[in-house]
């Protein structure tokens, strides 16, 4: 039985390295982001196509899986156009972005794969193009079925929402049970608590991703009146920014905020090393977080490699790379649910077999 697996929109490769580790072995992952090229090939040995979802064919796409028993295509379009804070953008749905689901559409088309997923942000579900997604899938013969996934129910330091979508010809796959309770969820402290102290704008000199951002003196002073899951209204009024200070400043509590120990992390997102954009202050040390902290909260192992040791790194870009990532525990999660249902179609072919 061989399995192969392709990548959609597969950044840095955090999906895939997911379900690789799951068992689901992955030919190839396809960006459009070349810079996103080392990280995913040193650390998941498959080839690395740069080219937009637009500009590949499914015959490209066929000739990755040709041979396999069981064709898998994995994606995760970016989210930013189903994003309720891109619900307040005008014309939004006419962005380049929004029709990348319907180019992920036409590839599955092309292709027909014996099994199809997609995750993206829970808000997309509310969405018309969604659910012509949906019922394309089954006018091709899958059987479909998505959920929310609240990141913590598998041991994921880190409250991220997710819509995950498994869609199969050969009958539902259901997503394997939840492994955590609010009693047992991995927390900040958990995660990254026994990492190398720091000092604002200080880098650590054992490992070159733990480095932060400097604050100014206005900041600085910010970060040491908040609280731990506070926000800046604790703070006196000679700290608070003009728009704060207005009626409609109440509404973006969680920007300036410190993260606590005892909870899983805010979502990280690409701006997590500003702390400004979110509550993505360190818990007692007066800085944001750095990059091993937020790859850390994103699952990726400790081992993973985002940069040449002999290249430069990029605060922006590896924000970017690792903001926009799936967590590759919530790949491994996706894999394992695929790998379940192999196993059950495989075993159900070899009693009708013997029946």
């Amino acid at each position: 039985m061989e399995i192969k697996t392709v990548d959609i929109f597969c950044g840095i490769g955090g999906l895939t390295h997911g379900l690789v580790k799951a068992g689901l072995p992955v030919v190839a992952g396809v960006d459009v982001d070349g810079s996103c090229e080392y990280a995913y090939i040193i650390n998941n040995n498959s080839q690395f196509i740069h080219k937009s979802i637009e500009d590949i064919t499914g015959r490209e796409i066929c000739a990755l899986l040709e041979g396999a028993d069981y064709k898998i295509l994995v994606g995760c379009a970016p989210c930013q156009p189903f994003s309720t804070h891109s619900n307040k953008i005008k014309n939004i749905e006419s962005s380049n972005k929004w029709n990348l689901l319907n180019e992920f559409l036409r590839i599955i088309r092309e292709v027909e794969p014996d099994i199809v997923s997609m995750e993206n942000v829970p808000n997309l579900a509310n969405k018309e193009i969604f659910a012509l997604f949906v019922s394309e899938l089954e006018a091709l013969g899958y059987v479909v079925k998505y959920q929310n996934v609240y990141c913590p129910d598998y041991g994921i330091p880190q409250k991220r929402r997710r819509l995950v979508l498994l869609a199969s010809k050969h009958g539902e796959i259901p997503l394997v049970s939840k492994t955590h309770t609010k009693e047992s969820y991995s927390t900040v402290r958990s995660a990254i608590g026994c990492l190398e102290r720091l000092r604002n704008g200080q880098k650590s000199k054992t490992d070159r991703l733990h480095y932060t951002t400097r604050l100014s003196k206005k900041n600085l002073a910010r970060i040491k009146a908040s609280k731990p899951n506070g926000t800046w209204q604790d703070w006196n009024e000679s700290l608070k920014l003009d728009c704060q200070k207005k009626d409609t400043g109440s509404t973006y509590k969680s920007v300036y905020g410190r993260m606590s120990w005892e909870e899983p992390s805010p979502t990280i997102t690409t701006q997590f090393f500003n702390y400004g954009t979110g509550r993505f202050g360190h818990p007692e040390q007066n800085r944001p977080l750095t990059i091993r902290e937020a790859a850390i909260l994103q699952t990726f192992p400790g081992n993973y490699i985002f940069a040449p040791e002999d290249g430069a790194v990029s605060m922006n870009k590896l924000g970017i790379h690792i903001g926009n990532a799936v967590p590759p525990e919530l790949g491994e999660v996706i894999g394992k649910s695929i790998m379940a249902h192999i196993k059950k179609v495989e075993c159900d072919k070899r009693v009708g077999h013997v029946q």
